[in-house]
């Protein structure tokens, strides 16, 4: 409006980082969907008892849609986007990073749930503590994924007081988690926790920030050695 290259720039940059931002979202809502529905399904097929109660899987929905949608929507922009490459508008807003993306951390989280389903259970049913636990595992590991997308983003040059209200989101998610275990009872099925048991739950589901972090170091060595 005020025909200065400046604000062009601005704009360009502002498109780019909401583009971005709109593919972060889908990628962790998918990245989350998957894993819900493999682990719903295979408890149907096996016959055994529902991994997630319905009241549960609202939580989790809300943390999916409006709580993940706050946190990544907030996500300042990046000078980091200027140096890219312009897009074809014809592109399908799911790149083919992000579909192996998707695929490999729902992977990855599937078999973070399945080991801690073993290592509670043995195979057998479990009790009302242990789903109470597991279903702390499975939000506590939304929790850590949607925290890896947001501080994923190039903003080295933004000043930590941009994040705030990410990090009131995930607080939010934290004690909404700790809320509804503590005093849920029959509605959400869940039992409260010990402080040692959330201590234990909160830093085995960081794992997954770490593994995830050497398979994406691992695909880009992949790239790297078939470009040479």
């Amino acid at each position: 409006m005020d025909d200065s290259f400046a604000s062009i720039s601005s704009a360009i940059k502002w498109g780019r980082s909401l583009y971005k931002n709109i593919q972060r979202f889908i990628g962790f809502q998918l990245t989350i969907n998957l894993v819900a529905l493999v682990a719903l399904l295979t408890s149907s097929f096996l016959g055994t008892e529902p991994l997630l109660t319905v009241t549960q899987m609202l939580w989790v929905n809300l943390i999916m849609d409006t709580l993940a949608a706050l946190a990544i929507s907030t996500l300042p922009p990046s000078d980091a986007v200027m140096q890219e490459a312009p897009r074809n508008n014809n592109d399908f807003i799911i790149t083919r990073g992000m579909f192996t993306e998707i695929l490999r951390v729902g992977v990855l989280i599937l078999i973070l749930l399945t080991l801690f389903y073993l290592y509670l259970g043995g195979g057998a049913a479990l009790t009302i503590h242990q789903m109470t636990q597991f279903f702390s595992f499975f939000v506590l590991l939304q929790f850590w994924r949607l925290a890896s997308v947001c501080m994923s983003c190039k903003c080295h040059s933004i000043a930590l007081r941009q994040f705030k209200p990410i990090f009131l989101v995930l607080l939010l998610i934290l004690l909404g988690q700790i809320g509804i275990v503590t005093f849920g009872a029959e509605l959400f099925r869940t039992v409260p926790l010990s402080l040692n048991e959330w201590v234990q739950l909160f830093s085995l589901s960081a794992s997954i920030v770490l593994l995830e972090w050497i398979g994406k170091q691992m695909v880009s060595y992949y790239k790297r050695k078939k470009t040479l």
